[in-house]
């Protein structure tokens, strides 16, 4: 794909500036002269923008995306066309992503609790909606200056159906995994069933999401490897290592993690919201024992 270079034009929006690049698409921050501000455009790859099925499965789905209207979520602002090139056109978030922050050591327990909240109230209303994330990953997630929490890039998102899917259902979402090299999701952050070409629904939300927890409080993934293919490995094979939780993690919070990485999705926390009740839950109780403690002190 041919980079697009600051001062050009993608339809009406003047190319700021590239902020990030990777193999479902570049991203760049533009401005809108019409509304008279700045926003992010995502250039969808060739290989989807060429193939129409594909292309209209997506415009689909973004369509429903569009519909969400949440705090925690970034917004779809559209679709522009400007010749062969396709765009969605994304509320541009400022800030720093829970990647950069993480680089510099985990997070305070009641910092990664905050976070972990705002991130499960996102995901809650995305499955409200039948949509389904599949890339949550630290760097999906923006903190912006005032410490609010933005979900970003819902480009592998997929409209789930609540009915237990078919076989040809199965086999039609595992050649679509791997078509055209394209892997649906983060190896580190995908779930087991995710890293082998099945079927996912909202439980590999789940899933993510708690590998991402788990790396605020520990500075760690969850499970990696030396290699994208090590790391799927892993996932399949390999439990996270629990000693490197902080020895003041809450018990309530441990038994949800383990809840979460559950590698068999039928044991796994099926509702992402659950966990937002359960860490707002340990949050107050964490915060009255520190509380209780101080007056004990004094």
């Amino acid at each position: 794909m041919t980079r697009l270079e600051p001062g050009s034009r993608l339809g009406v929006f003047e190319i700021v500036g590239l902020l990030g690049a990777g193999g479902m698409g570049e991203v760049y921050r533009a401005h809108d002269p019409r509304l008279r501000r700045d926003v992010a455009l995502k250039i969808l790859p060739a290989d989807v923008a060429a193939d129409g099925e594909r292309l209209a499965r997506f415009e689909r789905e973004a369509q429903v995306l569009a519909a969400l209207n949440h705090p925690h979520i970034a917004a779809i602002y559209g679709i522009e066309d400007a010749g062969a090139l396709r765009a969605l056109v994304l509320e541009l978030v400022e800030g720093r992503t829970l990647a950069e922050r993480i680089r510099r050591g985990p997070l305070p327990l009641p910092e990664a609790v905050t976070v972990a909240t705002q991130i499960a109230d996102a995901l809650d209303a995305a499955h409200e909606r039948g949509i389904v994330h599949r890339d949550l990953k630290p760097a999906n997630v923006k903190i912006a200056p005032d410490g609010s929490v933005k979900l970003l890039d819902f480009g592998l998102a997929k409209v789930f159906d609540t009915t237990p899917p078919s076989p040809t259902d199965a086999t039609t979402e595992a050649s679509m995994a791997t078509r055209a090299g394209v892997v649906l999701g983060t190896a580190a952050y995908m779930s087991p069933e995710q890293a082998r070409g099945l079927t996912t629904d909202k439980r590999t939300d789940v899933w993510a999401f708690g590998c991402v927890l788990y790396e605020m409080l520990t500075g760690r993934a969850a499970i990696a490897g030396e290699t994208f293919t090590d790391t799927l490995a892993r996932v399949l094979e390999r439990e996270p290592d629990w000693n490197r939780l902080p020895s003041e993690t809450p018990a309530s919070i441990r038994r949800l993690l383990r809840r979460c990485l559950e590698k068999d999705p039928r044991r796994r926390l099926r509702d992402v919201g659950d966990a937002g009740l359960e860490l707002g839950e340990a949050l107050t109780a964490s915060t009255e024992a520190t509380g209780v403690n101080a007056s004990a002190r004094r």
